[in-house]
């Protein structure tokens, strides 16, 4: 690592620590010639996660957009707030390890209503009536009966 301040290339590492959760290594560093002390910081560089809307239109993936859908489907009921951005991270951890820089809207979607399914059927029912946009009572009746028949399997 070059001195930001005579440019030399013998700089040492003087204390490490973890920052970010984990995410990152932030660095105190001195160079070797003049003394001077500076700060590195070290974090794994991420491919960009896209997502293809319906419509074709791609937008950079929002773990925050995920969990406002999801606190708005729990307004009002029993789901901690902690189990919500468990939900969002664990739905980004599960598309960046699926290595795809694209994804499509749909599954992401899906990965929600099969977690909040598990976490609270009222809360799982509200996000699929907009997501999946209900055009009548009929298709909400059907819904709820597939929830009910993958209760009891």
């Amino acid at each position: 690592m070059k001195c930001p301040s005579c440019h030399e290339n013998t700089t040492r590492v003087i204390d490490s620590r973890q920052i970010d959760e984990g995410k990152a290594i932030r660095r105190r560093r001195e160079c070797e010639s003049c003394h001077y002390r500076f700060t590195t910081f070290e974090k794994v560089e991420e491919i960009p996660l896209i997502v293809v809307k319906k419509d074709g239109i791609r937008e950079e993936f929002s773990r925050e957009k995920i969990l406002r859908g999801l606190i708005r489907a729990c307004e009002k009921r029993p789901v901690p707030f902690e189990e919500l951005e468990n939900i969002s991270s664990s739905i980004e951890r599960e598309l960046r390890n699926q290595g795809i820089s694209e994804t499509p809207s749909v599954d992401i979607g899906e990965l929600v209503m099969d977690r909040l399914a598990k976490v609270d059927e009222v809360a799982y029912v509200r996000f699929a009536s907009v997501y999946r946009q209900f055009k009548d009572i009929n298709v909400f009746i059907d819904e709820l009966k597939e929830l009910i028949n993958k209760e009891r399997a």
